[in-house]
């Protein structure tokens, strides 16, 4: 019989240091999607609060930190970060284990917000997308969560599949930035 490994998504491919912006694999553990069954977002939200001290989090929105963080990802989903989920969830939400399904990594120091200029139709700088904000858009082709997670960083998760692809648009862009000044 054949044994699998498990593998990161951006083995051999991270991290990657250009100018003053680092991108590495971010390692967050287990990633459930929680997405409350009718009529039940505000139990689910207090399961959540009782197990954690995080809410199921608003529209673009994100709750807790980095121990257990929800992280809102599409109407009246969230997904669970780093924390098992609570005990009885799901009879309320419809729970799924999404842990290998994504490429998760992170883009920081001055200019990375330039170089995801370069590739999102979304405006994240600082003034526009504060920590604690999240959205769903695309980066270049790709669909991707992006998430403030500090000042000059942000979390992005794209398919696993498109590991490879992220690592190298991103790279492209922090070159660009870089060689500008």
């Amino acid at each position: 019989m054949v044994e699998l490994t498990a593998r990161s998504a951006c083995l051999d491919i991270l991290p990657v240091k250009i100018g003053s912006m680092t991108l590495v694999e971010a390692d967050l553990g287990t990633l459930t999607s929680i997405s409350p069954f009718q009529d039940q977002q505000v139990a689910v939200s207090d399961a959540l609060t009782q197990a954690y001290g995080l809410a199921f989090p608003a529209p673009n929105r994100t709750t807790g930190e980095d121990r257990a963080r929800a992280i809102w990802f599409g109407r009246e989903t969230a997904v669970l970060v780093g924390a098992p989920v609570p005990p009885g969830l799901d009879k309320i939400a419809a729970i799924t284990d999404q842990s290998d399904a994504w490429a998760c990594v992170t883009l920081s120091g001055p200019g990375h917000t330039d170089a995801l200029a370069r590739l999102v139709p979304v405006d994240l700088r600082l003034k526009s997308f504060e920590v604690g904000h999240t959205t769903r858009t695309l980066l270049g082709h790709m669909h991707a969560s992006i998430t403030r997670t500090a000042p000059d960083e942000v979390l992005i998760l794209v398919f696993r599949s498109m590991a490879v692809t992220l690592v190298d648009e991103l790279k492209e862009a922090m070159e660009a930035v870089a060689a500008r000044g």
